[in-house]
């Protein structure tokens, strides 16, 4: 499987792709606008909050907050690489005869993105803020959608190992399906190295798609628009 390193968007998600073939489930093309559909994850209080951040106009912040770009990218280019080192290690993979300790290493893995990529998002908004109040705005903008995309997106990554789990039983033969083997399966005592890479694989899909946010606010860091606005 070739290691999935695209930028995922939100109609044709890499990550979502991914799932969807080791799944074997097919992928529907969306059937409403993109806009569409995240309007329908607003509550009436987001939306007024949202409203709120794009009409505002925050005050500058003090030039001794401000970072050079340069250095954002260094650090969160630091952080997806030791990232990328811990998915690297699979010697629990490796050493499985189960899937429970695969499952406990995925969380693992997906709790230590969350508190690494958490903090450089709230590093760059700062940064953003002190650049110009269109900035600040974005700064502001980029709070309101965390908060209301955040729950959504845990509740719907926490179902990745479950996906993993019958990807794993399918491989090794520890499933229920009677239906015969598909041409190209692993044979005995190979099935362990096609889920190693799998899971590696979805694994850095995944830190590709929670690092969207963190690209993005680095790519607000680059326009470098003028200081005061």
């Amino acid at each position: 499987m070739a290691h999935v390193s695209q930028r995922t968007v939100f109609n044709g998600s890499a990550l979502v792709r991914l799932l969807s073939r080791l799944a074997d489930a097919g992928v529907r093309e969306p059937t409403q606008a993109t806009a569409d559909r995240l309007s329908q994850w607003f509550g009436w209080t987001d939306a007024i909050s949202l409203s709120a951040a794009l009409d505002g106009v925050p005050a500058v912040a003090s030039s001794r907050l401000r970072a050079p770009a340069g250095s954002e990218e260094r650090e969160c280019a630091r952080a997806r690489t030791a990232l990328a080192n811990a998915i690297a290690e699979d010697g629990v993979v490796m050493a499985a005869t189960d899937f429970a300790p695969l499952r406990r290493r995925y969380l693992a893995l997906q709790q230590a993105m969350e508190a690494g990529i958490g903090p450089l998002r709230g590093r760059l908004r700062t940064t953003l803020a002190a650049r110009s109040p269109a900035m600040a705005r974005l700064a502001a903008v980029d709070v309101v959608m965390e908060q209301v995309l955040a729950a959504r997106e845990h509740s719907l990554l926490a179902g990745v190992p479950a996906l993993l789990e019958k990807h794993f039983n399918r491989l090794s033969g520890n499933g229920t399906s009677t239906t015969a083997e598909p041409a190209g399966e692993p044979q005995a005592g190979e099935w362990l190295h096609v889920f190693r890479k799998d899971m590696k694989t979805v694994l850095l899909a995944e830190l590709d798609f929670r690092f969207q946010p963190i690209d993005g606010l680095l790519e607000a860091l680059r326009t470098r628009q003028p200081e005061c606005q």
